[in-house]
């Protein structure tokens, strides 16, 4: 399923994308690299695409979601630091 929704300007469509309770993906299609970047930046989703390019494929890249489409991330450096426990231990020596 695929939904098309009109916007005026750029603050528009970020408002209507990220205004969902959900956030797994979210795809930009423009001829302007600056603009999708920009927008991938503002836009609330795990995942983000640009211009067809798809969620990122490999054991290293992280996927996940955010908001109702559920938090953390699988795969890579990002997945693993799920099952880790940062402890901080502090020495006094003399």
């Amino acid at each position: 399923m695929l939904a098309i929704t009109r916007f005026t300007t750029e603050e528009e469509a970020v408002a209507l994308a990220n205004g969902t309770r959900y956030g797994l993906a979210a795809y930009v299609h423009t001829r302007d690299i600056d603009r999708g970047l920009r927008l991938a930046s503002a836009l609330t989703a795990g995942n983000v695409g640009i211009n067809g390019a798809g969620a990122p494929a490999g054991y290293a890249a992280p996927f996940g979601g955010v908001k109702d489409s559920g938090y953390g991330r699988e795969g890579g450096r990002h997945g693993i630091m799920e099952f880790l426990t940062t402890k901080n231990v502090a020495i006094a020596l003399a």
